[in-house]
């Protein structure tokens, strides 16, 4: 039963005889008051048959009120023992077997006993008359015109009481009809209202009356108060927030507002099924505590959605399982990749640490070669072998720190750095992580990224490393880091300090063939549509594809080239002609076009001031000829060919070893006084530098004054001191393999360089017939042609 309406009927001249018993019907949240006219809801059966009992006999029924409104069939006991007894004025069916019924209250009423309780409660009843009031009672009168005078100040401060009950309540002069009326049209709660059914005394009804109305009208005057405070203070969105915020409380008493409170207790399942940190959580917890403050569509909430959606979509306890097999691990390393012996020996001595301590931290692998010898790829196969995902990242030209540590939050579409992003994509904490092109970073206003990554790849910090745009610590120590580079002169020293560097040098001829059936071949067959028994390689075929149209260290342009082959197979195939192809040489100049690269880069014959030298790029080994041509002049040196500032200080510091040896070298010491020497490296447009050259400009410089030449069948690299000293250089197994790609097999090598000699394959070590020297006398004696020592000379 919900009160519907209040209204007030004042006319009742001619009183009604009540009796003694009369059938009970109960309410649930409504105190009824005499003569308040109140419509009801009825439809507890019951109560229905207590409505029917009295609408049979005189319309009269006992209203009284439950002590907890929870019970839907209320026993004797649940039940106030004071009511109202009314009269039913109207009664109406409802299609669903409910019934509305309009009452008005007549007089206060004792419940005595209840003379039945079911079909209906039925009671008899004691009927409790007002009290008389004598009219020159002054407190009586003054609690009178305080009533009215608060009901019109609380209708004036925005209580919603109708102009028809305010109108009768200023006009009535009955004392307890006036306090009656107040408390029916007070919102009052159930128990105050009941007490003031209660209250006999007509003085301690008023006061109870006045003291509600008085605290009404208190909380009117506050909210009003804050209202004026608000309104007065905030400007255009500070007075949308004041609306959105009563939005908000709307939605909440409508039900509507529950929608938050399921997105955070979404939130809260996300991150405990996350696993994360103590930390974590903390901010997690403050994050969600403001996001259930705010409008669910302001800007600011979708803001930290953003940062909830990242938190908790993070891998932080969720780790893949190591293959510790040794030797499936081995064997998976092996079909992925031909040779490189040292990388797999460093992966499977990784894979047996782990097996034997499985909390230590992994290493941070740095592949440093030529592009196209297998870097990325190896970071895939390790991923295999180890069951882990592998995520990779190019840092080539980066040079924002923000792409490592993230943005903070405060900027527009901030995002987590990239090491981040990773794990996030990856789904668990300890993916392989591979850092492309390190060689490449760079940096600017915007920070350096070298820097940021030394938190990254350092093992005893990187356990709490900290994302801007999270602001909390994650641990990375789980991590497998593989960065690659082609070259780590650009390396930043402090980072690549914290980095285990692995050389994966060029491939030989033999290697390149051996790749090029294992994976290669199979490759492009599969990517043409082909079959193996459409399409045979022969060996003189991979050899003229490699030594005829690639030069390079590694095996991108010989796969290209693999595929063009295939690719004109395949055009044949898809017209008809399903013939197997045995690929020759010839197939291959007639499918391909001549061949790209002649085998020169090896001189014919002996010639002076012309040597052959030995240089490392990031695309791996290659042969160089430097020139020295003597001219009549005075002494000057002059050096072309796009030469560095090192590349310029070893001619120097060779011409100034020359000019001091000149006696020993059989040069008339005037020589260089009276001669210029101009040294050029062909290639001009290509920029080149390096400390390697010293041994080969000496070697030039010296055969330009002595007239003598030098073996076209050598090579050298070196560099050397003012003293003659041959210094040890580096990038030795790539320059070797590069003369024996073009031919030279006798290479001077600088003595210190010995121990380098070991990473040659097992092919080249035999092939080649190296030289190792120690004083630029030694360079001299193998490389020029005297009359006595014509021909090849080796050890």
């Amino acid at each position: 039963m919900n009160e519907q309406s209040v209204a007030l009927n004042t006319d009742q001249d001619e009183p009604i005889h009540i009796p003694d018993v009369l059938p009970v019907m109960a309410l649930k949240d409504v105190v009824l008051f005499p003569y308040v006219i109140v419509p009801l809801s009825v439809g507890r059966e019951r109560s229905v048959k207590a409505v029917d009992e009295a609408l049979a006999a005189n319309r009269l029924i006992l209203l009284v009120t439950q002590k907890d409104p929870a019970i839907e069939e209320p026993e004797p006991k649940h039940l106030y023992e004071i009511g109202c007894v009314a009269v039913i004025m109207r009664m109406l069916k409802l299609p669903d077997g409910n019934i509305r019924i309009l009452v008005q209250g007549l007089s206060r009423a004792r419940i005595d006993y209840f003379t039945k309780t079911e079909p209906y409660l039925e009671a008899r009843l004691t009927r409790l008359e007002e009290p008389k009031l004598e009219e020159s009672d002054l407190q009586v009168e003054a609690f009178v015109r305080t009533v009215k005078q608060g009901l019109e100040k609380a209708t004036n401060l925005g209580k919603q009481i109708s102009p028809e009950v305010m109108l009768v309540a200023s006009n009535l002069d009955d004392p307890l009809r006036l306090a009656d009326l107040a408390a029916s049209n007070l919102d009052l709660k159930t128990e105050d209202a009941q007490r003031v059914l209660e209250t006999e005394d007509p003085v301690e009804r008023l006061k109870l009356v006045h003291e509600l109305l008085t605290r009404e009208i208190s909380l009117l005057e506050m909210q009003q108060e804050i209202s004026s405070q608000a309104r007065g203070e905030m400007d255009r969105s500070q007075r949308e927030y004041f609306l959105r915020q009563q939005l908000k409380a709307i939605q909440k008493e409508l039900g509507e507002g529950e929608d938050l409170d399921e997105e955070v207790d979404e939130y809260r399942k996300k991150a405990k099924e996350a696993g994360l940190s103590e930390e974590a959580m903390e901010e997690l917890e403050k994050q969600l505590k403001r996001l259930g403050s705010m409008h669910p569509d302001s800007a600011e909430a979708s803001v930290i959605r953003t940062w909830l959606d990242w938190i908790t979509g993070l891998p932080w306890s969720k780790v893949t399982e190591d293959n510790l097999d040794v030797k499936a691990a081995r064997k998976i390393l092996d079909e992925d990749h031909y040779d490189l012996e040292k990388i797999k020996d460093r992966i499977i001595e990784f894979l047996a640490v782990r097996k034997l301590k499985p909390e230590g931290k992994g290493p941070i692998l740095c592949f440093v070669g030529p592009p196209g010898v297998g870097k990325t790829s190896l970071g895939r196969s390790i991923a295999r072998a180890l069951g882990r995902k592998f995520i990779r990242i190019s840092l080539g030209g980066v040079r924002d720190e923000a792409e490592i540590r993230g943005h903070r939050r405060t900027y527009v579409g901030a995002l987590p750095g990239r090491i981040i992003q990773g794990l996030h994509q990856a789904g668990t904490s300890n993916p392989v992580f591979m850092l492309d092109e390190v060689d490449k970073i760079g940096a600017d206003f915007r920070g350096d990224p070298s820097s940021a990554l030394l938190e990254v790849l350092d093992p005893e910090q990187n356990f709490s490393f900290r994302d801007h745009y999270l602001g909390v610590a994650y641990d990375l120590s789980k991590v497998l880091f593989i960065t690659t580079a082609n070259i780590i002169d650009t390396i930043q020293p402090a980072f690549l300090d914290r980095m285990e560097v692995i050389r994966l040098a060029g491939y030989t001829e033999e290697e390149k063939i051996e790749i090029a059936r294992r994976h290669l071949i199979p490759k492009q067959i599969d990517e043409n549509g082909l079959s193996p028994e459409l399409i045979e390689f022969t060996t003189p075929a991979l050899r003229l594809l490699v030594d005829g149209y690639t030069r390079e260290a590694g095996l991108r342009n010989l796969e290209r080239e693999i595929g063009s082959v295939c690719r004109k197979i395949a055009v044949a195939v898809a017209t008809g002609d399903r013939r197997r192809r045995r690929i020759t040489p010839k197939v291959v100049e007639r499918l391909l076009g001549p061949r790209r690269f002649l085998p020169e880069s090896q001189l014919k014959e002996d010639r002076v001031g012309v040597v052959t030298g030995l240089a490392y790029t990031a695309y791996g080994g290659d042969v160089l000829f430097v020139e020295a041509l003597a001219l009549p002049g005075k002494g000057k040196l002059t050096l072309t060919g796009s030469l560095g500032d090192v590349m310029k200080e070893s001619a120097e510091a060779a011409l100034s070893f020359a000019k001091a040896k000149a006696a020993e070298l059989g040069v008339d010491p005037e020589w260089f006084d009276n001669h210029s020497i101009h040294v050029h490296v062909p290639a001009g447009a290509i920029p080149k530098d390096g400390p390697s050259a010293g041994v080969t400009m000496l070697t030039a410089i010296v055969s330009a004054a002595c007239s003598l030449p030098v073996r076209h069948d050598l090579a050298m690299t070196g560099e050397i001191t003012l003293r003659g000293d041959v210094l040890p250089i580096g990038g030795v197994k790539e320059k070797i393999l590069a003369a024996l790609r073009v031919g030279i097999q006798d290479i001077i090598l600088p003595a210190e360089n010995e121990r380098d000699l070991a990473d040659l394959p097992a092919r080249a070590r035999r092939q080649a017939r190296v030289h190792l020297v120690r004083h630029a006398d030694d360079v001299l004696d193998l490389a020029l042609v005297r009359g006595d020592n014509q021909g090849n000379t080796g050890d």
